[in-house]
């Protein structure tokens, strides 16, 4: 059986008049992707009108959150102690949110109590060891 957290937060969108925007985000993570964090927006603040959702690793989050990290479509900040800046990168172009930095650390907490950082394999051949084993 999987493992799924989400914790609703809320993130500032930066705009390239540096003004920022207050909109809604869930940080999510499941034990069955688990190097994996997610950062889902809901439709009513995305250019298309639908749910998108960005992956990445979770120890990049981790990495971020004390110097930069992050070299593709998602890089991760420190912007002094109580904020961070994630930039997503994609064809149509760069959108640069800041989140309480607070709320990411409580949000990688709790995700280290399903799987401990480094043994994100461990925890998945357990889990398909289970589900072989009990058939479910």
């Amino acid at each position: 059986m999987h493992v799924t957290l989400e914790q609703p937060t809320g993130a500032h969108l930066i705009t390239a008049a540096d003004q920022d925007i207050a909109i809604p985000a869930t940080l999510r993570y499941t034990s069955a992707d688990p190097p994996a964090v997610h950062i889902v927006f809901p439709p009513h603040v995305t250019l298309d009108g639908e749910v998108t959702t960005w992956t990445f690793a979770r120890v990049l989050l981790s990495e971020g959150l004390r110097a930069p990290a992050g070299l593709g479509s998602v890089r991760v900040r420190p912007r002094g102690s109580s904020h961070a800046y994630v930039e997503f990168h994609s064809p149509v172009g760069t959108a640069v949110l800041r989140f309480a930095t607070s709320d990411l650390y409580r949000f990688l907490a709790r995700t280290y109590t399903v799987i401990a950082p480094g043994e994100e394999t461990v925890g998945a051949e357990l889990d398909h060891g289970l589900v072989e084993l009990f058939g479910v």
